[in-house]
């Protein structure tokens, strides 16, 4: 799944993800470096508004994988180990 599909399907659908209490949304990983391929995943990080719930956490995870028909990787910005988070926060392209 490229890009600029990816971001199209998660901003037409941003009302229904903000309801699970996101604050922000960003695609990293091979989507946003344009390196993905058929077999993969997306990779999406979150931030909520407040306290997330493990049943918020694993609805928003369906509903995406619903839309986009695929298996997404669901990060939360609190969930990011230290090693990672640079990487991460550098490749990371905000959707809304």
């Amino acid at each position: 799944m490229q890009q600029d599909e990816v971001r199209s399907i998660l901003v037409t659908h941003q009302n229904a993800i903000k309801s699970y209490g996101v604050r922000t949304i960003f695609i990293f990983g091979s989507v946003a470096r344009d390196e993905a391929t058929a077999e993969s995943d997306v990779d999406i990080l979150v931030e909520f508004e407040g306290a997330v719930t493990f049943d918020r956490y694993m609805d928003l995870k369906f509903y995406l994988e619903d839309q986009l028909r695929t298996k997404v990787d669901l990060v939360t910005k609190r969930s990011l180990k230290p090693q990672i988070r640079a990487s991460v926060e550098q490749e990371a392209i905000r959707v809304t």
